[in-house]
């Protein structure tokens, strides 16, 4: 596959962005690297930019939702394939987006969500210290008297 995309461009020698991943160091890629007819380029290492985004999302759709399905057919792949990207987009919220789904920040629908979950994180935060104020501890207890 490599040969046949590098064969089209004939005025420079293809680079392959690649990460560490076994898939780019084995046998047939290092045969086309070492003959010449491409260039490997090792990712956050050579450069400074990667593709590591996007191939985090796809190591969590293989482990955390494809490989937990059956995949017996092209057919079901697409169908899993689909009903996760539109989960993922519409659903899942992400902390790099401070709790939007991809979808409500690339529409910018969700704006208000960083500030909804914020106050619910302090008033969590401020319930949690009450009920902790009003618990004794029968070790501390004794402490408390004798500092009081």
């Amino acid at each position: 596959m490599l040969l046949r995309a590098s064969g089209r461009l004939t005025d420079t020698k293809p680079k392959l962005l690649v990460d560490g991943g076994v898939e780019n160091f084995h046998g047939a890629v290092n045969e086309l690297v070492e003959s010449g007819v491409l260039k490997r380029v090792l990712a956050r290492t050579e450069i400074t930019f990667s593709n590591s985004l996007i191939e985090s999302w796809w190591r969590v759709l293989k482990h955390q939702w494809l490989y937990l399905n059956t995949l017996d057919t092209v057919s079901s792949v697409r169908t899993l394939v689909t009903f996760y990207v539109q989960e993922h987009n519409t659903h899942l919220p992400h902390s790099a987006f401070r709790g939007q789904t991809p979808d409500e920040m690339y529409f910018r629908t969700g704006k208000e969500i960083s500030r909804q979950l914020e106050r619910a994180r302090k008033a969590a935060r401020d319930a949690r210290k009450e009920v902790n104020r009003k618990n004794s501890c029968p070790t501390c207890e004794p402490l408390t008297a004798i500092s009081a």
